[in-house]
């Protein structure tokens, strides 16, 4: 009679572990092809750690691992507070250091990629 009352205490504990055990899915949109990510030498992790170091006070927006001008990049899209736009950071894949400069994209860029400039984001 215990033994029964005993399983389903046993299975509702097994899958709480088990769920705790999955990996969180992120809060962005993501874009990582598989057939780039077999060649990316530095983890998304590693990278996302080297990007919000450039922008601290940001919110991950979007990241894409993408082939650039024959880099792979991991790109990452950052919203900073209320300032208008996002600021894209990207790192190499290969070797984690920082492609470029911080992109400030204005709203009316962000959806046909123009008009882009250097501004950094105030902390």
């Amino acid at each position: 009679m215990k033994f029964a009352m005993l399983v389903p205490s046993l299975a509702a504990v097994l899958a709480a572990s088990l769920a705790a055990q999955q990996p969180s899915r992120p809060s962005y949109r993501r874009e990582v092809p598989a057939r780039l990510l077999r060649q990316a030498k530095v983890a998304e992790d590693s990278a996302l750690k080297v990007a919000q170091a450039r922008i601290p006070s940001g919110t991950v927006q979007a990241l894409e691992l993408e082939n650039e001008n024959g880099h792979l990049i991991w790109s990452f899209e950052f919203k900073v507070g209320t300032l208008p736009g996002i600021y894209e950071v990207n790192v190499d894949a290969k070797d984690g250091s920082l492609v470029g400069r911080v992109e400030h994209e204005l709203p009316s860029a962000e959806h046909h990629d123009t008009a882009r400039s250097g501004a950094k984001p105030r902390p």
